[in-house]
């Protein structure tokens, strides 16, 4: 039994270490390491200072609070892109839920904790309705999502900005912000760390959404979705309700993302605040590293997190522009799309394989969905 399960082991760690996520992430670091070297800087100082400027004592903080943020929108987008869904609309979503946060945290006569509570749930409920519209486009209009889902954003930051510069501004202050939250109206922070209890509701999200994944049946359906549209509609799947569901679902985890936002530090809306960090961009780069697996998608949020947060360390430490950070998620994502796409040697009949093991199947007899679920492999 120890054999094989030093077996299983070995054979796990020799697939993730061939996996197209690892070469792409080796790929990414290896051509900033040249372009570093070209520019004359040290790869190495470099590197360092991106992981001790975000994993030190001085920099872990920063790393989970933006960490709560990244991780947060990428569940949001991984869970309807499980299903071969996308969601361009984070950031309306999430502008959204931080919008009714501040405007029920300001004005609900409840005290501070139920208040809190119910800003919470507001900006939830905001960020689900209005990806729900977005869903509603497609089925009824026959609206591409990833069409819809991007221009509804654009109303909605407009919205929000149009409130906060006016109705609900701040009086006798030149930023585009609303009143400071009442006294008590705050989620609650760990010591004296930006890191709040929002990273608590994020990190349970990303345990339902691994138990619904792997645990459920509605799990099942999604993943198959995701694999073969086509099949899963022949096995049963609405795809309209699967769609319209996922979208409130991702919209909701927008919404309370939006809403953690306010009331973390500075406690108040901040036009531009939430969607100026591309917040959206990060979540859907790291949903795309981890092919929105629950794990995989945590694992790959906290690695943008700490190229974000390291990336102003290196600036500071070695005057090398943060912006070569995002010059590695990009490598990144391109040698992941460009190893899925390389196609695999055929191999002929009989050859390097095992005499015992089954005779592959022929063409026409193959299971509806092998070809994508070996893609996905």
């Amino acid at each position: 039994m120890a054999v094989d399960s030093t077996g299983v082991l070995a054979a796990r760690a020799k697939g993730a270490l061939r996996s197209p996520v690892t070469f792409s992430v080796v790929a990414g670091l290896v051509i900033g390491a040249l372009f570093l070297v070209g520019t004359g800087a040290d790869p190495l100082a470099a590197y360092g200072a991106v992981v001790t400027g975000s994993l030190g004592g001085d920099g872990i903080g920063a790393t989970l609070t933006t960490g709560t943020s990244v991780l947060g929108l990428a569940l949001a987008l991984a869970i309807p892109l499980r299903a071969g869904l996308i969601n361009l609309g984070g950031d309306g979503q999430l502008v959204l839920g931080g919008i009714a946060a501040a405007v029920t945290g300001l004005y609900s006569p409840l005290p501070a904790p139920l208040t809190v509570v119910l800003a919470l749930l507001a900006g939830t409920a905001a960020g689900a309705a209005y990806a729900a519209l977005a869903a509603l486009c497609e089925n009824r209009f026959g609206v591409p999502l990833l069409v819809s889902s991007l221009l509804l954003s654009y109303p909605a930051t407009s919205f929000a900005s149009y409130l906060v510069r006016h109705p609900l501004k701040e009086p006798g202050s030149s930023l585009p912000q609303t009143r400071r939250l009442p006294e008590g109206v705050a989620l609650p922070a760990f010591g004296t760390s930006t890191v709040t209890a929002g990273l608590v509701l994020v990190l349970l999200a990303a345990a339902a959404y691994w138990f619904a994944d792997r645990r459920t049946a509605v799990g099942y359906e999604i993943r198959m979705t995701g694999l073969n549209p086509r099949f899963a509609a022949y096995a049963g799947v609405e795809r309209k309700g699967l769609t319209l569901r996922l979208m409130a679902v991702s919209g909701g985890l927008a919404g309370l993302v939006g809403s953690i936002g306010v009331l973390s530090f500075p406690y108040r809306f901040l036009d531009g605040s939430l969607t100026a960090p591309g917040y959206t961009w990060t979540g859907l780069t790291a949903a795309l590293l981890a092919a929105a697996a629950p794990l995989g998608t945590v694992l790959a949020a906290f690695f943008f997190a700490v190229l974000q947060v390291g990336g102003l360390s290196m600036e500071r430490t070695t005057e090398v522009p943060r912006e070569l950070t995002q010059v590695l998620q990009a490598i990144v994502i391109v040698f992941l799309a460009a190893r899925l796409r390389f196609p695999r040697p055929r191999r002929t009949r009989g050859e390097d394989r095992d005499p015992g093991a089954p005779e592959p199947p022929t063409p026409g007899s193959a299971v509806p969905g092998s070809a994508a679920q070996r893609e996905a492999v």
